[in-house]
């Protein structure tokens, strides 16, 4: 019986730790070769990402150096292809509306650029190596910017923060290009209009002169005395828009200087009405001054200017036989001058330029002849004065151009 019992026999100490010590040995190896190993991939891991800056700060640099004369998406297409030796890149310029590739595309990128804009797609895809960004200036959308290539999500963020950075020096270059360009622009025409307008000068008064004797020789038939009229009449004209030439000029180089002095708004007015009694002809002229008394300060031939050409763009865009309402009021401090006309509706884009040099309303451009110039000459009269100008217009209303003006003078000089 003794036989088959099973014996338990307690082992020594010496036989445990011959059977535990290789395990213990194996596993402290093992623990060792996982250490080192994770040691070498952090290692790794440490020299990717300190290549990936060293890579960051170079493109850093480079977009720095970047020509801001030339359109920024192909530039910095080429330069993240390059630094960091990716096997594509598309940068989706939103301004321009340009996508630059650069590198290995297997399909035509710029559908899928345009896509992470406008779907604000930003993710990466370690399956197909791709990386999608929407380059953002703050918070607003500015571009996109895939890749496809090893790069990790921290480093495509960065990318594209650079970006949106560099569109954004350029944005601000071609700005600052385009208003030195338009200041040179102006002064040039300014010194043009001064040249010609004393150039027209001579002959405008030789004509004067010419005409006035003929006039004054007598034994003209009908016929020559209506063509001495005719010439008297349109030489009035060219020294009026040669007058104006010249104050436009001088306003532009800010030349001009207000000297203001209390005048009577109603006999302004009615004398201004009266000048363009021929104009005026075929029109109904409303005269709407709720207080005849009113007085305010300003320069009288400036604030002429001003009325002059407001009624007289009435008068060229109205309707035939319509009627032309001139109202003056004080609101608060300022009196607020009027001139409503029915004519051609103003469109609403056309309403902020129109106070433009140059510049003419697409619906009113080929119903009159005219330069351009008369509303902004209105606008830096009043600016002048420290007024403003602005305009309404309405199918039903009408077209009424407005114009404030300090009861008391502000003097300005621009």
């Amino acid at each position: 019986m003794l036989g088959n019992r099973l014996s338990i026999i307690p082992a020594s100490s010496e036989s445990v730790n011959a059977v535990w010590f290789p395990a213990l040995v194996l596993a402290a190896l093992l623990i060792i070769f996982l250490l080192s190993v994770l040691a070498r991939n952090k290692a790794r891991e440490a020299a990717s990402w300190c290549a990936q800056v060293r890579d960051l700060h170079e493109f850093a640099r480079r977009t720095l150096e970047m020509n801001l004369r030339l359109e920024p998406g192909p530039q910095l297409a080429e330069l993240v292809h390059v630094i960091f030796a990716l096997e594509a890149v598309a940068v989706f310029d939103a301004d321009l509306h340009q996508v630059s590739p650069a590198g290995h595309w297997s399909a035509d990128p710029q559908e899928m650029a345009q896509n992470v804009y406008y779907f604000g797609t930003s993710d990466d895809d370690p399956k197909s190596g791709l990386g999608r960004r929407v380059v953002r200036l703050g918070t607003v959308p500015v571009g996109s910017l895939v890749v496809r290539g090893k790069t990790s999500p921290l480093t495509n963020n960065a990318i594209a923060s650079l970006i949106a950075i560099a569109f954004d020096r350029y944005r601000a270059f071609a700005n600052e290009n385009r208003i030195e360009t338009e200041r040179r622009t102006e002064q040039l025409r300014s010194a043009v209009l001064d040249s010609l307008a004393h150039a027209y000068k001579t002959p405008l008064t030789a004509i004067r002169a010419a005409s006035t004797g003929l006039g004054e020789m007598g034994h003209l038939s009908a016929g020559q005395a209506e063509l001495v009229a005719l010439i008297d009449e349109q030489t009035e004209l060219l020294g009026s828009l040669t007058t104006r030439l010249l104050t436009t000029a001088r306003l532009d180089a800010g030349e001009v200087t207000v000297h203001a002095v209390p005048v009577d708004v109603a006999p302004l007015i009615e004398e201004i009405v009266a000048s363009l009694g021929d104009r005026l002809a075929s029109m109904k002229v409303e005269l709407d001054i709720p207080d005849e008394r009113l007085v305010f300060d300003c320069d009288r031939q400036l604030m002429v200017m001003l009325l002059t050409q407001y009624i007289d763009n009435a008068c060229k865009y109205s309707f035939f036989g319509s009627a032309i309402t001139i109202r003056a009021e004080k609101v608060h401090t300022e009196i607020v001058f009027s001139v409503r006309s029915f004519g051609p509706m103003i469109p609403i884009n056309d309403r902020e330029r129109i106070f433009d040099r140059y510049y003419r309303s697409t619906t009113r451009s080929s119903r009159a002849a005219g330069t351009g110039i008369g509303l902004s000459v209105a606008k830096r009269v009043a600016l002048l004065h420290g007024g403003s100008v602005w305009v309404t217009s309405d199918e039903t209303e009408g077209t009424t151009f407005f114009a404030a003006i300090p009861a008391k003078a502000q003097k300005r000089v621009f």
